[in-house]
C-alpha cells in the first residue's frame, strides 16, 4: 500500500499550519484534521469559476478577483472560460502555496500563473477588497471551508457586515460576489440578504463527475 507522504508545510499568517501531502499521483493540502483541497476532488472549485462567469456575460473586458489560489482549479477554469482581453487578479496570503504551485505541483498548475491575463498578489484579500471601488465584475472567495475563519480568524471579516459592504463597493454594476463553502449556512444566507444582495444558493458536486459530497456556492448580486 502506498503511504501518504508529507512533502512540505507552511504557517498561515495569524493561523495554523498547512501541510502538503502526496499520495501516489495525488496531492492534498491539510489543516489540522481537515483536508482543505485535493487533486482528487475539484468539481466545485471549477464550478465556482464557471457559474460566476455565466453571471457576468454582459461584462466587457471582465475583471475577476479570485481570493485564494489553493491548487488553482478555480483559476484554470476561469482562464478557459474568459476571453483573451479579460483580467484575473489572484490574491494568495500564503507564499508557500505559490511556491508549491511552481514546484512540486507544477504539473497540476499547468502554467496558469504565467498566463498574461493573470496578476498575482501575495497578500490578505480583505484589504484588497476594502481598498477597491467599482473594480471587479466578480469576486470569487475560496479562502476557508465556509463563511467563517477556519484557516485564520482574520478571515472572519470577509463574511461580516463590514466585509460584505466592502465587497459590494468593490463590484461593478451587475457584478457578483461568489463564496464557496463545504456546506450550507442559513445564517450567512440571511446576512447576505440583510446586506441587500440578491442571493442564489447553489449546490454543486465536489467531484467533476457529479458524484460525491455536495458543496455550496453563494452568488450574491446587487439587489
Amino acid at each position: 500500500m502506498i503511504q501518504r507522504e508529507l512533502i512540505a508545510a507552511a504557517q498561515v499568517p495569524g493561523g495554523e499550519e498547512l501541510r502538503l501531502y502526496r499520495h501516489d499521483r495525488d496531492f492534498m493540502i491539510v489543516l489540522g484534521h481537515n483536508e482543505l483541497m485535493s487533486t482528487r476532488k475539484w468539481g466545485s472549485e471549477e464550478a465556482l469559476a464557471a457559474l460566476s462567469i455565466e453571471r457576468i456575460r454582459h461584462a466587457k473586458r471582465p475583471h475577476l478577483l479570485i481570493g485564494g489560489y489553493g491548487m488553482g482549479f478555480t483559476l484554470r477554469a476561469a482562464l478557459r472560460a474568459l476571453p483573451g482581453d479579460a483580467r484575473v487578479t489572484v490574491v494568495e496570503l500564503v507564499p508557500e502555496i505559490i511556491a508549491w504551485a511552481r514546484g512540486p505541483m507544477a504539473e497540476v498548475a499547468a502554467g496558469c500563473l504565467d498566463d498574461p491575463r493573470v496578476n498575482l498578489i501575495q497578500a490578505d484579500v480583505a484589504p484588497i477588497i476594502a481598498g477597491s471601488e467599482n473594480e471587479y465584475d466578480a469576486i470569487l472567495l475560496d479562502v476557508d471551508n465556509g463563511p467563517d475563519g477556519l484557516v485564520r480568524e482574520g478571515n472572519d471579516v470577509l463574511y461580516s457586515p463590514t466585509g460584505l459592504r466592502a465587497a459590494k463597493a468593490a463590484l461593478t454594476s451587475g457584478g457578483v460576489l461568489a463564496i464557496w463553502s463545504a456546506g450550507a449556512d442559513p445564517a450567512f444566507t440571511r446576512r447576505l440578504q440583510k446586506a441587500r444582495f440578491a442571493v442564489e444558493e447553489v449546490k454543486v458536486s465536489a467531484r467533476s463527475n457529479g458524484k460525491g459530497a455536495k458543496h455550496v456556492i453563494w452568488f450574491a448580486s446587487m439587489a
